[in-house]
């Protein structure tokens, strides 16, 4: 039996009928994609400026700022801001991934901050990494003389204990500390190379 066209039927051929509900999720969907991509574009951009980290007006960040900003550096990460490097260079790991856990971790320190519910000093709960320096410093052992001796035996002292030192455990980013020797504090250096004899039989 052949089906009757009618003018209704016409308007509407079976299969090209969108409901609306649909068509609206779609549109929402679209509207939040394009809203987080230009709000993650946004932070990207803004993540850039040092005073924009420590726009949240809290401590000790306002002073790592204003630190950065002295004529003379009396921190290596001062010194560090001299050179051009910015906060975000060091506080987020390599790569796309590490990238996106400095976000992650900024986007948690503006909720918090703005819910005011956020730590007084402020406290970091991403600690930067061996591989965060590499980005930098990836020749750091290309210099084989026992000048640089700490550098070349730290790989094996860490490969022998999960509590072996990083970088950050003698080069301490935020202490004042002496530009003739790298910015380097004497009493957990002393305490670390110590602990990294003593592990590998020569203390």
């Amino acid at each position: 039996m052949k089906r009757k066209h009618t003018a209704k039927n016409r308007a509407n051929p079976p299969g090209r009928h969108w409901p609306a509900v649909l068509v609206i999720a779609l549109a929402a969907g679209a509207i939040l994609i394009i809203a987080a991509a230009g709000g993650t574009a946004y932070a990207i951009n803004r993540e850039n400026h040092d005073t924009f980290c420590a726009s949240c007006h809290t401590q000790p960040e306002v002073d790592y700022v204003q630190q950065a900003q002295d004529q003379n550096p009396a921190s290596l990460a001062a010194f560090h801001a001299h050179q051009a490097v910015r906060c975000i260079d060091c506080h987020s790991g390599s790569g796309p991934f590490g990238r996106a856990v400095g976000l992650e971790q900024g986007a948690q320190d503006l909720i918090a901050y703005y819910g005011k519910n956020y730590h007084d000093p402020a406290i970091t709960t991403n600690p930067i990494g061996d591989n965060t320096c590499d980005k930098c410093h990836g020749n750091l052992l290309d210099n084989r003389s026992f000048d640089n001796h700490f550098h070349l035996f730290l790989q094996r002292w860490q490969g022998l204990d999960t509590n072996a030192a990083h970088c950050v455990d003698c080069h301490a980013s935020h202490q004042s500390g002496d530009p003739n020797q790298g910015f380097l504090i004497r009493d957990p250096v002393v305490t670390v190379c110590q602990h990294c004899h003593a592990a590998l039989g020569r203390g």
